[in-house]
């Protein structure tokens, strides 16, 4: 038998995401989709993505919009203030135009998805915001 191969000791580190989603289903799949290019943290509300950005940082986060116990939008808007090189991306099913336009300039998104949201785009949209918050910590 073949010993199994040793991952190289080289091997970088992944870079950290957070998503957040109230639908547990949604947040599986966005997990799957995503755990082969980053690590991958989950959380089901606000409140508890809070408590877990006190304990771990992130490259970029994910929150849907529409959330029971408060909206993955005002929780963007407080994570720019504390966090502010952390690329935020939000996941939202319907949104008037104007108010789109309001919440990209409030909490400085990086960039926002509709629902559906298709894995391929959401996996290129999660590596270009990787890439982002590593030029904006190299240019400050």
């Amino acid at each position: 038998m073949k010993p199994a191969e040793a991952a190289p000791a080289t091997q970088p580190r992944k870079d950290t995401v957070l998503i957040i989603d109230d639908e547990k289903p949604l947040l599986d799949v966005f997990e799957a989709a995503l755990s082969p290019f980053f690590e991958v943290t989950k959380a089901t509300s606000a409140r508890e993505a809070e408590f877990i950005l006190h304990k771990k940082e992130f490259k970029v986060v994910i929150a849907d919009h529409l959330m029971p116990g408060g909206n993955g939008m005002s929780f963007l808007v407080r994570a720019r203030e504390d966090y502010p090189h952390m690329q935020r991306i939000l996941v939202t099913g319907y949104m008037k135009p104007e108010m789109l336009m309001r919440s990209v300039n409030e909490a400085a998104l990086f960039r926002y998805l509709l629902k559906p949201v298709s894995l391929p785009e959401l996996v290129k949209v999660v590596q270009d915001a990787a890439k982002a918050h590593d030029v904006s910590l190299t240019s400050h």
